[in-house]
């Protein structure tokens, strides 16, 4: 059902996910309940600290004499290394990806419990571990499925854009020639894998504001929430679209405040926040307003999709 454009808005969920986080965490102060919020935040972010890329400066190398020659040798001796210790290079190498492969469906299960466990917390303003670690489980276990199938089509798909970007320009480095019709198709691969991001970014984005929402709502299975909700997002493009900017200003003016807290404390607060666990207890006021501004959001689409209890109704006056 589309809704009038009047009724959405984008900063109006603001100030209620302030008054939230500001009801949950200081009205009134509990250092017990901070740390048992804080939990279920750490587990609902594990794994999920920000990470870039970045790239050697390819141009300098080409641009000094010899500098193809440079490559060229280095490669050469990285391949004769290679092929000269592959006894253990291969197995060191097929031992590492296991591991990693391990620990991160561990943290992906584990993130996907913690979900829907700090959802619960912010949604009824309850401080619980226990009662949504089991009552949730059949969600987060479809939404790690839902999750997990995601990231492997994500690589299926980006990791050969990116071998095939690499492998032009060090096919190019190799033989010192950049030619006209490599540096096209290298832009086009890297143009192709940075638009396939961008998308696999928004459905990771819609899955955790709404769709987690919508199934915590339901109790539903991740896919068909996700029906549900692409529905909703077919009626209201312009409104999600709209959404999707305001978060990237947000996020910005968030950091920021992040950033003045860190000055003003003379980078104390930094000790803290590099703490497991403890920087999420610090960093729980952010938390719970980035949580509750997109329930806050998703709610203004009708009363099926507040997660939010009813206020009590107010005592009956009293005569005279």
């Amino acid at each position: 059902m589309s809704i009038p454009a009047m009724d959405i808005s984008v900063t109006t969920p603001v100030g209620q996910a302030i008054r939230r986080a500001e009801r949950m965490l200081f009205r009134p102060f509990d250092l017990g309940r901070w740390f048992t919020i804080g939990f279920c935040a750490w587990l609902a972010h594990l794994g999920e600290s920000g990470g870039s890329f970045s790239g050697g400066n390819f141009g300098g190398g080409s641009s000094q004499p010899g500098g193809g020659q440079s490559v060229r040798d280095g490669l050469d001796q990285a391949k004769h290394y290679v092929l000269q210790n592959l006894d253990w290079i291969l197995p060191l190498t097929i031992g590492v990806i296991v591991v990693a492969c391990a620990l991160g469906l561990l943290l992906l299960w584990l993130n996907s419990r913690g979900k829907f466990m700090f959802l619960h917390c912010v949604a009824l303003d309850r401080a619980e571990v226990t009662w949504p670690w089991h009552e949730f489980a059949p969600e987060a276990s479809s939404l790690f499925w839902f999750r997990l199938a995601l990231s492997a089509i994500q690589l299926f798909v980006c990791l050969p854009l990116m071998a095939g970007a690499a492998l032009l320009v060090l096919r190019m480095l190799y033989h010192n020639s950049a030619d006209p019709a490599g540096i096209l198709l290298t832009g086009g691969l890297v143009l192709a894998g940075v638009v396939l991001v961008i998308g696999f970014l928004l459905v990771h984005k819609f899955t955790l504001d709404f769709v987690v929402p919508i199934m915590f709502l339901r109790r539903a299975k991740c896919s068909d929430a996700w029906r549900e909700f692409l529905g909703l997002l077919g009626a209201n493009s312009g409104h999600f679209t709209v959404y999707v900017l305001f978060q990237i200003v947000l996020s910005l003016a968030v950091g920021l405040l992040v950033l003045a807290v860190l000055l003003a404390t003379c980078c104390t607060a930094l000790c803290l926040m590099i703490l497991p666990y403890i920087g999420t207890v610090a960093l729980l006021p952010v938390l719970i307003f980035q949580r509750s501004y997109s329930l806050y959001y998703l709610a203004q689409y009708g009363p099926s999709y507040d997660v939010f209890p009813p206020p009590p109704p107010l005592p009956p006056a009293l005569p005279g």
